[in-house]
């Protein structure tokens, strides 16, 4: 049996080019993540990570004005001055329990 086979895929080229940039600077060859995360597909029968839309009341900042932008920077620093935030502890451990991590 071969100890390789090749895979042909198409992919957007600012996308290859970002991820191929960030496993350069991890040590990884793009062949070797793509044999990492098919394990992971046979580890989990799926996919290794949930699938599914964000959050509705999630900005994203490269899609609105600098008007709207100024608004949502306006409310978080109203929320920071009413003592509506948390620690980054706090938060990150939120995040890890709702993404399982």
């Amino acid at each position: 049996m071969a100890k390789t086979a090749n895979l042909y895929a198409r992919i957007e080229p600012d996308v290859k080019e970002q991820a191929e940039s960030i496993l350069s600077a991890l040590g990884i060859s793009a062949s070797s993540a793509i044999n990492m995360y098919y394990k992971q597909i046979i580890l989990h029968r799926g996919l290794p990570f949930e699938v599914k839309m964000p959050p509705s009341g999630m900005v994203d900042a490269s899609s609105i004005s600098s008007e709207e932008l100024d608004e949502e920077l306006e409310k978080g620093y109203t929320d920071m001055k009413a003592g509506k935030t948390k620690s980054v502890k706090a938060a990150f451990s939120d995040i890890r329990k709702e993404y399982e991590i």
